[in-house]
């Protein structure tokens, strides 16, 4: 009786023993390449790509993009506009849940925009819900949280009040700005609720475990409303900054996407590779800020003379290899309604009569050969190929202007937390891709008032003007003019350099499938699955 017994124990272990193990190795398991540390899982405090991509895997707003990165249905299975575009009231889904497994409600979304536009949050994004009735004045301390222009009508119903017709508000609420939060949660841990074992999240994934400059693992979230679709058990994110590094592990078959490498291997991986090397323009430009609170970049002959004197071409063509194109402009091609942007007078002439322009103005302005030494220093965010265009302009502006330049870098997020904060420099790398598809995400960034990312401290009160007035203006093509003007003013004063409208590059292994390039550099993993 007892051998029988043994007998039977044994089998149901082995049983369990093939069973379990059977599982893990069914589990789908997308290893993604990263770029990056993300400085916050807290999105009031996130403002870079590689952030987004981790936080739109774990939280979803009213709206998403899809897999094309078009607008689609996010929390909100609905919505509908009020005739005169003030009034959005959404519909929230009956099923949609946080991974604890207590509804999203309206109330949440509520929360989470009050928690962006209160001054104490300090979120580095409010200005991105401005169109919402009050948000500004609360935002500004002038008016308490309240007063925000989000109310819920019932559990499952919120209505958003603007200030004025916004025809881009959806890709607003698509940001990352407009997330939700468990109120009861947040109520719980506070500004905690970001930390492995307290996050509650509403998207397709949680948060499983975070390793800081090593890994982010989050995993299916089963109680996510469309988890069905999902086919995907487990994403882990892998910060890695170093772009050989990363295309070693690719190749390695360590990681099956991986964003930025160096383009300079564009060729040889398309050789190896074929399709799985993607090339996508996008709605980005890449551009050098001069620090204008202090000499001589404020003086606007400087500045012009030291922007006319990088050759973009070479860039584009050397650096890039054609992956990214020459710009002369904030705004990128392909905004609709706006055509070709304004473009400073220099961009017509050819490089050499640029580069003898360039040495006037500064010679005017008291420097170069005869006058006072130019020392530069470039600041840029550790990454292969912005290295490479450093080093390339820093010759250019030693080998036409005579000057003396050096270069500092910092991970991406010390270097734009020093942008942000204020800190002082010469010229500073960035780049800025669409949150949405409309010049004023470009432009607003150059506003006196924006203290957060108006990296220059541009400050022109009739360029302020402008946009001021373009949020007032209903007439599409009136307010598109207004825009017009005011990136007239930008490219002639030149308190930024833009030099090339971006790419996306990222290596997608042919066991992925899903993945559709688009100009939004949106690839939400719910989208995607993973072969053996």
């Amino acid at each position: 009786m007892v051998l029988m017994k043994t007998k039977l124990a044994t089998t149901i272990l082995l049983g369990s023993l093939l069973l379990g193990s059977s599982q893990a190795l069914a589990e789908v398991v997308l290893h993604r390449g990263n770029s990056g540390e993300p400085k916050s899982l807290d999105y009031a405090h996130i403002s870079i790509n590689i952030e987004g991509f981790v936080i739109y895997d774990l939280f979803e707003g009213l709206v998403i993009h899809d897999a094309k990165g078009a607008i689609a249905p996010g929390a909100a299975e609905s919505w509908k506009v009020s005739d005169d575009g003030t009034v959005y009231t959404f519909k929230i889904r009956d099923n949609a849940k946080w991974s604890d497994g207590s509804p999203v409600t309206a109330e949440d979304f509520q929360f989470a925009m009050r928690r962006i536009e209160n001054p104490k949050t300090a979120a580095e994004y409010a200005n991105l819900l401005y169109p919402i009735k009050n948000a500004e004045a609360v935002n500004k301390g002038k008016a308490p949280v309240e007063d925000l222009g989000v109310k819920v009508i019932d559990a499952k119903t919120l209505e958003i009040t603007l200030e004025r017709p916004t025809p881009y508000f959806l890709q607003l609420l698509s940001h990352y700005t407009a997330l939700p939060i468990s109120k009861a949660n947040y109520e719980k841990f506070g500004d905690q609720f970001v930390k492995p074992g307290n996050m509650v999240s509403n998207g397709a994934f949680k948060l499983q475990a975070h390793v800081p400059n090593d890994s982010l693992t989050v995993v299916k979230n089963e109680s996510y409303w469309d988890a069905a679709n999902v086919k995907i058990d487990k994403v882990i994110f892998y910060p890695i900054e170093d772009a050989a590094a990363a295309v070693r592990r690719f190749e390695a078959k360590e990681l099956d996407v991986t964003y930025n490498f160096s383009a300079d291997q564009i060729k040889r991986l398309r050789a190896s590779y074929g399709a799985q090397v993607h090339v996508t323009p996008s709605l980005s430009t890449y551009y050098y800020a001069f620090d204008m609170r202090q000499p001589p970049y404020d003086d606007i002959r400087v500045r012009r003379a030291l922007s006319m004197a990088i050759d973009r071409d070479f860039l584009s063509s050397e650096i890039y290899k054609g992956a990214q194109l020459p710009a002369y402009s904030l705004v990128p091609d392909g905004m609709e309604g706006y055509g070709k942007p304004p473009q400073p007078d220099f961009a017509a002439m050819s490089q050499i009569d640029r580069e003898d322009k360039a040495v006037e103005l500064l010679k005017e302005a008291g420097y170069g050969k005869g006058g006072k030494p130019l020392n530069i220093e470039i600041r840029y965010n550790t990454n292969t190929n912005h290295e490479r265009v450093a080093t390339a302009v820093a010759n250019m502006w030693k080998t036409a202007l005579g000057a003396n330049v050096s270069l500092v870098n910092l991970d991406v997020a010390s270097h734009y937390s020093y942008l942000k904060e204020g800190g002082k420099f010469n010229v500073a790398r960035a780049g800025w891709a669409a949150d949405y598809a409309d010049p004023e995400n470009f432009l607003a960034l150059n506003v006196s008032t924006n203290k957060t990312f108006n990296y220059p401290h541009y400050n022109n009160p009739q360029y302020d003007a402008l946009i001021k007035q373009s949020y007032e203006e209903r007439d599409v093509a009136k307010r598109m003019e207004l825009l017009r003007q005011a990136e007239t003013l930008l490219v002639n004063d030149q308190p930024l350099a833009p030099l090339m409208g971006t790419a996306d590059l990222w290596l997608v292994s042919d066991k992925v499938q899903g993945w559709v390039d688009n100009a939004t550099n949106n690839h939400l993993s719910k989208f995607l699955s993973v072969s053996k």
